[in-house]
């Protein structure tokens, strides 16, 4: 599937991931700078925090209980549109998915 992440001075990366891999090691493999992906995607350090694209929303939904907290810890604004990407699971149903880097 493809993914396009917008980056803070504007530019773009536009990549493939495969299905079934999460998009934080997606950005990590496409060199997305700052995408760090500490913990290794177990959803214990929110250093791969993403703004999903507004029209992106409804099809991505909402982050489950766990994430909703580790989002509180994210160090860039956290945002309605907030999600970690390593629980963005790369299918069909994403294919052209927007996140915009904090």
């Amino acid at each position: 599937m493809k993914v396009t992440w917008k980056l803070s001075d504007g530019s773009e990366i536009v990549g493939d991931v495969a299905d079934g891999v999460n998009l934080m090691e997606g950005a990590i493999l496409n060199k997305v700078p700052n995408i760090i992906g500490e913990c290794g995607g177990h959803l214990s350090c929110a250093t791969c925090h993403v703004y999903v694209d507004d029209a992106w929303q409804a099809t991505v939904g909402e982050p489950d209980a766990f994430e909703d907290d580790m989002l509180d810890i994210a160090e860039d604004e956290r945002l309605p549109s907030s999600r970690l990407s390593c629980q963005l699971i790369a299918s069909d149903a994403l294919n052209g998915l927007v996140l915009v880097l904090p």
